[in-house]
This record gives structure tokens, sequence and C-alpha cells, in this order.
């Protein structure tokens, strides 16, 4: 699948029109439903095999965010062999109280995965975390970034973020 059919390809399954109130507290007459797009498998596999081309070189692990990075991080690891982590929200209070599971996170080079990047509230947030953690973090990837200050807040603390699509571009 060419790129202009994968943006109409998502646009189709996950744009959705109405009144929504996003993680940032803004509303927004235009909605993209990750899940619909994460949920087909034709669809994930299409989206991972592009998202591949947008990986740095050097990663030691994918960072994928809860809830929508993990399928993300998930297929993508597949597809490249590169281990995945599952970043939690907040570390789990019971068993091993881990914010990421799935293998250690000091001194390694995560490369973080998200579906949506509005603002970059929780990417921001997991970035910190991650490198309180001793993970060397210095980009993260998305499916689609909203326009809504996402890439400035992650450049103030020194990610990049490297989206497949930007919202006008699913228009």
């Amino acid at each position: 699948m060419n790129r202009k059919e994968l943006a109409s390809s998502i646009a189709r399954a996950s744009r959705l029109e109405g009144d929504f109130r996003l993680r940032s507290g803004a509303h927004s007459t235009q909605y993209f439903d990750k899940y619909r797009f994460e949920a087909d498998p034709m669809l994930l596999r299409a989206i991972v095999e592009q998202l591949a081309d947008l990986m740095p070189a050097g990663i030691d692990a994918l960072g994928g965010l809860e809830l929508g990075g993990v399928p993300l991080a998930t297929a993508l690891s597949l597809l490249t062999g590169v281990p995945t982590l599952f970043v939690r929200k907040r570390a789990k209070e019971y068993g091993t109280c881990q914010l990421a599971e799935g293998g250690p996170v000091a001194g390694r080079r995560i490369l973080v995965v998200e579906d949506v990047v509005t603002s970059g509230g929780q990417v921001v947030e997991a970035c910190a975390a991650l490198r309180t953690l001793g993970a060397d973090v210095e980009h993260a990837l998305c499916v689609i970034d909203r326009q809504s200050g996402g890439r400035e807040a992650l450049s103030a603390i020194g990610i990049q973020l490297r989206p497949l699509f930007v919202a006008r571009e699913l228009s």
C-alpha cells in the first residue's frame, strides 16, 4: 500500500466527526479512533511497514505506551526484530511494581511508540519517566500528529517526534 492509499485507509477507518474531549482537555470536532486502525490486521501491518522506515538507527528497544502504543510497538517489533517494552502510565502497585514491562530500561536507547499525539502530554510524561529509570530517549514515533503542540512539547525536552502522518494529511 502506498502512502496516499494508507492515509486514505486510516482516515476511512478511524476519523470521526462530532464533539470530542481530548486527553489534553481540549475539544475537537474531529477524532481519530486509533483502535479502529490498530484492530485491523491488514491496516496495522501496512502502518508498521511504513513506521519502520522512520525508526532511527541504533535503537535497543521500542517503548509502546499504554494502551494504543502497545499494539503498534508489538507489530513493529515483529517486523523489525527490535524488542518491545510495554510502558504503563504509572508503575503498577503490585507484583514487580514496574513502569516498563518486558526487559531492562537502564542504559538502553528506547524509541517511544504512540498512536496519536495531540498536546504530547502522555509522551512527555513517559519519556521523562523512562529517562529517570536510566533510558536514553531521543525520539518518539506516532501514526498521527494532530499538530496541536505535541511536537513542540516534545522538542522542548529534547525529543524528536517522527509522525507517519499529520492530521491534515488525513482530511
